[in-house]
């Protein structure tokens, strides 16, 4: 059975070590920054609610309900059917 990878102190020391090699000791704080902005734009876009969409019937005032007149349905006319000739 696998157990799960845990990185220990030397592991983490390798690896910030070859990141400093690759991208350069320039780099580093730009990416840094890049990374710590589009966490926070993630966070911002998942937590808040502003942006759905409100599907809710607004409710109506029981004062116009009351002197409204009623509205009568319209009713249904039996579908015509007309032949046509070629």
């Amino acid at each position: 059975m696998l157990t799960p990878m845990r990185l220990g102190f030397g592991e983490i020391l390798i690896v910030l070590v070859v990141v400093l090699l690759i991208f350069g000791a320039n780099k580093i704080p730009q990416l840094g920054d890049a990374l710590g902005k589009g966490i926070r734009n993630f966070r911002k876009a998942t937590g808040s609610p502003d942006d759905s969409i409100d599907v809710t019937p607004p409710k109506a005032d029981p004062e116009q309900i009351a002197g409204a007149p009623q509205a009568s349905t319209p009713q249904q006319q039996p579908a015509r059917s007309e032949s046509r000739k070629a």
